[in-house]
């Protein structure tokens, strides 16, 4: 048994698609973050 996996596929890939997209703006948002502070 895997709790971590959605016994809905779709629910599942929107799940990890919002969780992927969130990652990246996270990581976009850093980057222009560590840009504009640097000297």
């Amino acid at each position: 048994m895997q709790p971590v996996l959605d016994p809905n596929p779709q629910n599942g890939q929107k799940k990890l698609l919002l969780v992927f997209g969130t990652m990246l703006a996270i990581g976009v948002i850093i980057g222009i973050i560590a840009t504009i502070a640097s000297p």
